[in-house]
């Protein structure tokens, strides 16, 4: 286990006990939830910022980064400027 798992760990023995300062924040995705984490609030980063993820118990064997999802759906605007003439056609619902 390296060294960014095992420090999480510790934070999360930390957290059952009330001794944690402030939330549970981590970068690693990759870290399986084990029953020992059920019913703790962990910020999880996407990518971009963190997203909040309360363990339950069917979590249990899921990765934490299944619950803290990477991309969002793309919203295009309006054609800008020096677009081509093709591209200013919009099609009506």
């Amino acid at each position: 286990m390296n060294d960014s798992k095992r420090k999480l760990r510790e934070d999360i023995k930390m957290a059952r006990e009330n001794k944690l300062k402030g939330e549970l924040k981590t970068h690693v995705r990759d870290m399986i939830i084990l029953p020992d984490m059920i019913g703790l609030n962990i910020k999880v980063h996407n990518g971009k910022e963190f997203s909040q993820v309360n363990i339950k118990p069917e979590m249990t064997g899921h990765y934490l980064g299944e619950y803290a999802i990477t991309n969002r759906r793309v919203q295009h605007g309006a054609p800008g400027v020096g677009a081509s003439r093709s591209s200013l056609y919009v099609p009506l619902k």
